[in-house]
């Protein structure tokens, strides 16, 4: 039992650690491309940034097809669990001294053994990343060829940019063998260093281009996009390369696809792709084929339906907004799931350690209760603060009503995003291949409420880019409470709770929240304009988010120390 609670223990702390990392990582690397955006956005046109958006999608599109469904089946693979059933059974046992450290030395071995045979494994499955990246590349750059507006495809060098963006896909898919065993073995530093390298050769690149480019007065398009997306992967894989070799040759594992006997009990097809974890993947990629019309949903309607403008206006607005969820709240998905995976789905997934199913819930209460203290100041402040914000740092051709119109929408849509990440983490890595084709059945259900909402937002209102974000938010909100009672099922079916009162913040924190809109909202704030009035919607945001910041200095404090504590047990 105590070897059991020590292992969990150095999972949180490994993934607490991890996910202060991960941030870093966004932090870093989203400060370095906000800087080149910065300067970006003072030489290239509304039109020019919205064809980006067209490129995007296209890599997004092709990356999430081709690797999702994958790295979803590739967390179930236990890095070693085997070994630490057997080192549990040891420790128990009443065999004198000396067998019992033969038995310790024996089981070290065989705890090498697994872990490196597990790495293989998911090794392996990496590889079928890259054969659905073929294809998939191609097929999706010929169809949008075929689709795209005419004003799209005469942009300059918007043909040979395609191709690149196809080429650096293709790139970044062959480094996920190095990316799931970092994932896999929570080399969160290891990953830290090659991800702020490769941001940094992306920002300078796609600067450096755009700005020769504007110098000596060069129309060259989206090129300095496509330019540093292909830098972005070439850093990647270098970097990878020089990091993650040395690792394989210490740990007597391959990077290149081996094949792998049946003597764990698990059959291999073609005696390499674990037939299990294809069967889980197979399953993922349905489910992910709906997902991916949610999550791109508002850009596949941009890109069909409205003007290259209003394209740029609704993807710098985007780009903004989901700031703050790309610095903070994807690393903390990312890490969540890889912990969960650990947790929950190694070893028997029917009757996991209650142990671990109890440190589970305890994580994922705590990640909601802190995004609800980011929720309700952002719900409160976000709207009135971000527009004010947006006027420092962005050029006179991009400060319009209707960007700050949606911006202080965005700030609604945040929340939304943070809370259905988080709880689709924990479905993904719990959920049975039965459980993901259910899931599958309800995302259709909710593609058709998008579709639904997008028509009435769009067409009958008449909301324009706002329409977008009011359609997302519907979506998410479907998702967040389909999400909520398959997890509310699942630690019912294993003796455990879930209330809604265990995941919210106190009345006294509502109650603040009601005291600051008024006062936001009151003719006096209102009105106010120049430094005066900027400085008092200063004062009364700080004042408010000390005042959450007491409320909840509780909760904050134990989380502190819990973390210092994980920091200490890691090192």
């Amino acid at each position: 039992m105590a070897s059991k609670r020590r292992s969990i223990d150095e999972m949180l702390a490994s993934s607490a650690s991890g996910t202060s990392l991960l941030v870093l990582i966004q932090i870093f690397s989203k400060g370095v491309t906000f800087a080149a955006n910065q300067v970006l956005l003072r030489n290239i046109s509304p039109a020019t940034l919205g064809i980006s958006m067209h490129l995007d999608l296209y890599s997004v599109t092709a990356l999430y097809f081709s690797r999702e469904s994958i790295r979803i089946a590739i967390q179930r693979q236990p890095p070693d669990s085997h070994t630490i059933k057997e080192a549990v059974s040891v420790s128990d046992s009443d065999q004198d001294q000396a067998v019992e450290q033969e038995r310790h030395a024996r089981d070290a071995d065989a705890a090498l053994v697994s872990k490196n045979r597990a790495s293989q494994v998911i090794v392996n499955m990496s590889y079928v990343c890259l054969g659905l990246g073929f294809p998939l590349v191609y097929l999706l750059a010929t169809s949008y060829l075929h689709v795209a507006q005419a004003e799209v495809t005469q942009c300059p060098f918007f043909g040979e940019s395609l191709l690149i963006m196809g080429l650096a896909s293709l790139l970044e898919l062959a480094t996920e063998p190095f990316f799931a065993v970092v994932q896999q073995r929570m080399l969160y530093r290891t990953r830290a260093v090659v991800e702020m390298i490769a941001a940094i050769a992306k920002s300078f690149v796609t600067c450096a281009v755009a700005v020769w480019a504007s110098h000596v007065g060069w129309e060259i398009g989206v090129l300095p996009m496509a330019l540093g997306y292909l830098s972005y992967s070439l850093a990647l894989m270098f970097s990878y390369l020089v990091t993650m070799l040395p690792v394989s040759r210490h740990e007597s594992f391959s990077f290149s696809l081996v094949a792998l006997d049946s003597s764990d009990g698990t059959h291999y097809l073609a005696s390499r792709f674990s037939q299990p974890l294809v069967s889980l993947g197979a399953s993922a990629f349905f489910q992910s084929v709906v997902k991916h019309i949610l999550t791109q949903g508002d850009s596949m309607i941009l890109a069909a339906m409205s003007s290259l403008e209003d394209q740029g206006v609704y993807t710098l607005a985007s780009n903004y907004g989901g700031l703050v969820a790309r610095i903070i709240f994807q690393p903390i998905e990312e890490s969540s799931r890889n912990l969960f995976s650990k947790l929950l789905a190694s070893g028997d997934n029917s009757n996991p350690d209650p142990e671990a199913v109890k440190a589970a819930k305890v994580h994922l209460i705590d990640i909601i209760h802190v995004y609800w203290i980011i929720t309700i100041i952002a719900f409160v402040l976000g709207p009135t603060f971000v527009p004010l914000a947006l006027h420092f740092l962005i050029g006179s051709r991009w400060t319009s009503p209707k960007v700050d119109s949606l911006l202080s929408v965005y700030c609604y849509y945040i929340p939304f995003l943070a809370f259905n990440g988080i709880t689709e983490a924990f479905v993904s890595s719990v959920a049975d291949s039965r459980e993901l084709r259910r899931q599958a059945i309800w995302m259709s259900f909710f593609s058709a409420c998008f579709a639904a909402a997008a028509f009435l937002f769009l067409q009958v209102g008449g909301l324009g880019a706002n329409g977008l974000v009011w359609t997302n938010i519907v979506n998410m909100f479907l998702r967040i409470i389909w999400s909520y009672f398959f997890i509310k099922s699942y630690f019912g079916r294993h003796g455990i709770s879930l209330n809604l009162s265990e995941i919210s913040l106190g009345y006294h924190a509502y109650g603040a929240a009601t005291v600051m809109l008024s006062v936001i909202h009151t003719a006096q704030y209102q009105q106010a304009t120049g430094i005066l009035g900027f400085i008092k919607l200063i004062g009364s945001g700080v004042a408010f988010t000390a005042v959450i910041l007491y409320l909840e200095r509780d909760f904050i404090v134990k989380k502190y120390m819990a973390i210092r504590g994980a920091n200490t047990i890691e090192k």
